[in-house]
């Protein structure tokens, strides 16, 4: 059987999708009601890249029950893969509702929210891209580090946001789209910080 494999290069295209992905996220909600592309528009765009993650993910679950020896334990392998695709499936729902829910204009809680949103797309993208070489532990550790924080951060804003939206928005319709809205935004961070955790626990035990 096979030692191995090309897990390093699907880790490293899936993340190329997660940060395609949190960057046509953040230009949905930058640029929402002052763009050519309509909401449906972007997320079409967004289920296109989702879609390719799915391949990729497929792809590395397949490499990894016909690989007899794997750079990592297994399982971690597989937490690895499926939690990078929950990235995505959580990007696609935050487009999928705004078209759901007919939002034509965004808070600017939820374009800052979408701004952290994609630095953690990107810091995912990093710390996957140094896991084939643990002379990289402090360096991944650290970005592992930012990641948290800026969960940390947007779960702040959320907080906020929602509280600012109870507060001065007298349609409750409204409050509940804009409610869901910033929860699946925050949720993004969320998985990308599960992707920290996952990223930390190999170089903990293999550096």
């Amino acid at each position: 059987m096979p030692r191995e494999g090309k897990f390093f290069e699907l880790f490293n295209a899936h993340a190329e999708q997660i940060v395609a992905g949190g960057h046509e996220l953040a230009a949905l909600m930058n640029k929402l009601g002052d763009t050519v592309k309509t909401a449906d528009e972007h997320a079409k765009i967004i289920d296109a890249i989702e879609t390719r993650a799915d391949h990729i993910a497929h792809e590395g679950i397949t490499l990894l029950h016909r690989t007899f020896i794997t750079p990592f334990d297994r399982d971690s392998i597989h937490q690895l893969i499926s939690s990078m695709d929950d990235i995505l499936d959580m990007i696609q729902d935050v487009a999928e509702s705004l078209v759901l829910y007919d939002i034509r204009r965004v808070s600017q809680e939820a374009r800052q929210l979408a701004d952290i949103c994609q630095s953690c797309c990107e810091r995912v993208k990093s710390v996957v891209g140094l896991l084939s070489n643990m002379e990289h532990a402090q360096v991944i550790l650290k970005t592992c580090r930012e990641i948290d924080q800026l969960e940390s951060d947007a779960d702040r804003v959320m907080r906020s946001a929602i509280s600012r939206l109870f507060r001065d928005e007298p349609d409750m319709r409204q409050v509940i789209k804009l409610k869901t809205l910033y929860e699946l935004l925050e949720t993004v961070t969320d998985r990308c910080e599960d992707v920290a955790k996952i990223v930390e626990g190999l170089v903990l035990e293999n550096s």
